[in-house]
């Protein structure tokens, strides 16, 4: 396997303006040509181009714009050979995930792997969760799926609202304590933030009951474990909590082992690190593309302090 050096050096070789597209396209067919089966890459440069998002608005999440970029690669792919989404995202959106999940799922069924190089956090949890299986290495993780309200973990906001009733009711004083934290709380806020957790816990479930669970005598059961943890904020304690492939079998999630087939891990990681010295080379700050070389890629350009 080309290591991350070996690829830098493919690149710099191949010399022209366009190496980083070329170099990942080759490895992405070659990925195809091991496993027979479709492939996406859903690629986020949030940690490559972190220092950049601090000064020019960027979008690294899961919007629904990416859809576009989905419909683009699947169009001419041969569905009955299932698909391999390979999944980098630090989540987004969740309206945005359950309507890219329901389409990818009306064209693939479950017949998809989720494979996980580094990491698919929160939104890109749920992605893996709706899928009919999880590849996973000793380097990646999953994240928690509770959901944010404008930043904080909904569940958060939720255990400071009824700490702070609970305190005003046993000690009416403590109210000029609690006033100035109640006051940021929009009218609507606590509303929002109890539905938010709802409907974030019952996709989860559905997508685990009809995909990889689907067909077990205790599906339920073992939807509902690993949603009480991964939808929990109590439990995770952070909504950037890394779950590891030995935690994710834990919870009994149908998880596949990278190490346990060394060719398509060779594969999967040269494709992962393609992708991360473009992210990080190149204007490029989301890559959607299959293994025909088709693409959506969103790029931010820098001029004069500003991002187009």
């Amino acid at each position: 396997m080309p290591n991350w050096n070996d690829l830098l050096n493919e690149i710099r070789a191949d010399g022209a303006e366009s190496a980083h597209d070329r170099v990942r396209r080759k490895h992405l067919a070659r990925l195809f040509k091991h496993t027979q089966r479709n492939v996406i890459v859903y690629y986020s440069g949030w940690l490559r181009k972190a220092e950049l998002a601090r000064r020019v608005p960027i979008q690294f999440g899961i919007v629904d714009d990416d859809k576009n970029g989905f419909m683009a690669c699947i169009h001419k792919m041969d569905r009955s050979k299932g698909l391999d989404l390979i999944l980098h995202t630090p989540g987004g959106d969740l309206a945005a995930v359950e309507s890219l999940i329901d389409y990818l799922r009306s064209m693939f069924q479950t017949n998809i792997r989720a494979i996980v190089p580094q990491l698919a956090m929160s939104g890109g949890t749920m992605m893996a969760l709706a899928a009919g299986e999880i590849l996973m290495g000793k380097h990646s993780s999953l994240g928690p799926i509770d959901p944010q309200i404008n930043g904080a973990p909904a569940q958060a906001i939720l255990e400071e609202f009824q700490q702070a009733l609970r305190d005003v009711t046993q000690n009416p004083a403590s109210a000029a304590i609690w006033q100035p934290i109640i006051a940021k709380y929009t009218p609507t806020l606590v509303g929002a933030c109890q539905k938010a957790g709802g409907w974030a816990n019952s996709l989860a479930t559905n997508y685990l009951m009809t995909g990889m669970f689907q067909g077990l005598a205790n599906a339920q059961a073992l939807a509902d474990g690993v949603v009480q943890v991964l939808g929990s904020h109590v439990q995770t304690l952070s909504h950037s909590r890394h779950i590891s492939v030995a935690a994710a079998q834990q919870l009994q999630l149908k998880v596949t082992p990278l190490e346990q087939d060394q060719k398509l891990q060779d594969l999967v990681l040269t494709v992962h690190h393609a992708c991360m010295h473009t992210l990080g080379s190149t204007p490029a700050v989301k890559i959607i593309e299959n293994q025909m070389g088709i693409a959506l890629i969103d790029t931010v350009q820098l001029t004069a302090g500003s991002a187009t």
